[in-house]
């Protein structure tokens, strides 16, 4: 018995000790929404639990005040993320990031872009082509859509170097771009935030989780700075 947790622990010491040579540190420790605050604001709103290891909104809490966009408490330039998501039956969240945390910005979506969380067969936004799971929101529709069914975990990331933009989803590369360049300008002249000052310009800023009303968990987040 001795021998089998002695095993054990040198496994668990040596699978830490790898995960800390990749560089990714992590955004959550499963207990606790440190490192983390609500978009303008100084603390966690109440919407925002930690549920089974994962970061829960959860709108039965949000009461007047407990709810908003959570963001990082640092901002990132050249970053790969890494998370997983999973959705309640006709929700809709959102990875936001080069969030620009500023008074005359109300809303993280108005500098950030967005990858899509998403029930596409329960939500409207579904039948939106670049509204579904994994696009880059209003701007490029995902190759192809590895998501999976509704309560399940997708796993994530995000890595964008230098002003390359991909996405991945469940081990799927479903988005590629470049950012600032005259194509990023050209995107967005022809979506939604094409008059929005700010939107897609900020070359450092923080991540966010969205809360757009419906239920919505997030776990397993780290971040490598690049």
């Amino acid at each position: 018995m001795k021998k089998y947790i002695l095993t054990f622990v040198i496994g668990m010491a040596m699978s830490t000790v790898a995960f800390a040579q990749k560089g990714f540190k992590p955004l959550f420790d499963g207990k606790t929404i440190t490192g983390w605050h609500t978009y303008g604001k100084t603390t966690v709103g109440s919407a925002w639990v930690v549920d089974e290891g994962a970061i829960h909104f959860d709108p039965s809490k949000k009461g007047t005040n407990g709810g908003g966009d959570l963001v990082t408490d640092k901002a990132y330039s050249n970053f790969h993320l890494k998370l997983e998501w999973k959705i309640a039956p006709n929700g809709n969240s959102g990875i936001i990031f080069y969030v620009h945390e500023d008074p005359k910005f109300k809303q993280t979506y108005l500098t950030g872009p967005e990858m899509q969380v998403l029930d596409n067969d329960g939500h409207p936004d579904g039948k939106i082509t670049s509204h579904r799971a994994g696009d880059l929101y209003d701007m490029i529709q995902s190759k192809s859509e590895p998501v999976k069914p509704v309560g399940e975990w997708n796993k994530v990331e995000i890595i964008s170097n230098k002003g390359k933009l991909t996405f991945i989803l469940n081990g799927v590369k479903i988005v590629e771009t470049t950012m600032w360049d005259d194509n990023w300008k050209a995107l967005i002249e022809k979506s939604k935030f094409k008059t929005w000052e700010g939107f897609g310009t900020y070359k450092e800023g923080k991540i966010a989780l969205q809360d757009h009303g419906d239920k919505v968990w997030f776990r397993n987040i780290s971040i490598k700075e690049l």
